[in-house]
């Protein structure tokens, strides 16, 4: 134990690890944006007819978040020396709400599939979606203006501790319209045509998806009252590895994986718009 503890602290308190670390981070996430960013050109060439479908807006957000992240993390030393520091909070935890975004549609969809299979009115589930994100940003960016006017400690337990509630909500989100879509899809016929494989997608995609938003709810709520799992610091690494390998690159790569189908060039439904 007290070797593995030396381990730990050679490692976090060395710059030189600290840089290959962040080094590591970022290539990954830049890995993964690209991956998204080429399926979104390949889904693109293959359909250009249609407009921003969910699907084509998911890997978007996919590129978006994974690229932020990694210059983030490319320049990690440079963004801790930041000034204000609001703007250090800024870049760190906006690629999270983000993320949130990206995978939250996943959850639409599947509530939108659901619904309109059992013949319910689903028009007030986009309007949901919109609200639910547009007050999730606004109570964000209040504590971060709250933050760069009062820099108060309180301040900083409650920005993290809505992190973790909103992490705690995606998962549920999850267990429940990932849940019915599965048991519904259980239902249909064996002899359905692509039964098996939807079951797969829905199943593990849920999995993921619950697994790694629980992971993050309870990971804050550490961060938010222990600093020795605080995720900001710069003598940190190797906690910021493992936190940010389980509960976005991980996940982010697996469900990419599980979702690369293209849609159909020609008579595509609702359903491809996800595949």
């Amino acid at each position: 134990m007290v070797d593995a503890s030396s381990w730990w602290e050679d490692l976090n308190n060395s710059p030189l690890w600290q840089d290959r670390i962040f080094h590591v981070l970022a290539a990954l996430y830049g890995v993964v944006a690209i991956v998204a960013l080429i399926q979104l050109v390949r889904i693109q060439l293959r359909v250009p007819e249609f407009g921003w479908t969910t699907q084509k807006v998911f890997h978007f957000l996919n590129f978006l978040v994974n690229g932020v992240r990694s210059l983030v993390f490319i320049f990690r030393p440079e963004v801790q020396n930041l000034h204000p520091e609001i703007i250090q909070h800024i870049l760190l935890d906006m690629p999270s709400l983000a993320f949130f975004t990206t995978y939250a549609l996943l959850v639409l969809f599947w509530a939108e599939i659901y619904y309109q299979a059992r013949a319910v009115s689903t028009d007030g589930l986009r309007p949901s979606f919109f609200t639910i994100n547009a007050v999730l940003y606004a109570v964000q960016i209040a504590m971060w203006l709250i933050l760069w006017w009062k820099p108060l400690r309180i301040i900083i337990i409650l920005s993290k501790m809505f992190f973790s509630g909103v992490s705690l909500f995606a998962a549920f989100g999850f267990l429940l319209y990932g849940g019915r879509l599965f048991l519904m899809l259980k239902r249909f016929p064996v002899e359905s045509k692509g039964r098996s494989k939807k079951l797969q997608e829905v199943g593990y995609v849920t999995t993921i998806c619950f697994s790694c938003f629980l992971v993050r709810c309870i990971m804050m709520c550490f961060n938010a009252f222990d600093r020795a799992a605080d995720l900001d610091l710069l003598d940190h690494p190797v906690l910021n590895y493992i936190y940010y390998v389980l509960v976005e690159i991980l996940p982010s790569s697996l469900v990419l994986f599980i979702l690369r189908k293209l849609p159909p060039k020609r008579g595509i439904t609702q359903y491809h718009l996800i595949h």
